[in-house]
């Protein structure tokens, strides 16, 4: 069976936090939306999820209508089945990973990042399915003593080690 490849970039106009993974239930998007809520009082977010059957739509929810129209548009562009998108706003990554894990459906968690992304998608005869994603830039190095004791200050700075 043949194998084709796409690149699909993440639009993400506004630098958002955005979390993709792959999961494997219809109830997914109004389970991801409860486990947010539940995470972070005043949380605000979009989720969309690709149906791998039936009807094969983009399921959304969320609290924030914007937020729900770049996840489904973002969704619909990777066209890849149970392939689900977070956009988050007063809230972060680390703040509902686990929530997210703990969702029954939730299969892979292949990025959570404000940095630019693509996702790989194989295509074949039958549809699409998610290889992986290019998260950022390359890398350029190994930090070096300035750079570790400014990663050290920064996570600090922002309260996620004490001082």
């Amino acid at each position: 069976m043949p194998v084709d490849t796409d690149l699909v970039r993440i639009e993400n106009p506004g630098d958002l936090n955005v979390i993709l993974g792959q999961t494997h239930f219809i109830k997914t998007a109004e389970d991801i939306h409860e486990a947010l809520v539940g995470a972070v009082p005043g949380i605000h977010f979009g989720v969309a999820f690709c149906e791998a059957s039936g009807p094969c739509l983009v399921r959304v929810e969320g609290n924030a209508e914007d937020l729900k129209s770049l996840a489904a548009k973002n969704a619909l562009a990777v066209g890849a089945g149970h392939f689900f998108v977070v956009f988050l706003r007063d809230a972060y990554p680390i703040n509902v990973l686990r929530a997210l894990r703990d969702v029954p459906e939730v299969v892979t968690i292949f990025a959570a990042t404000a940095n630019p992304v693509d996702v790989v998608v194989a295509k074949t005869p039958r549809g699409r399915g998610v290889l992986g994603v290019v998260d950022g830039e390359r890398t350029k190095g190994v930090e070096g003593k300035k750079d570790r004791e400014d990663r050290i200050a920064l996570l600090r700075k922002i309260g996620y080690k004490l001082g």
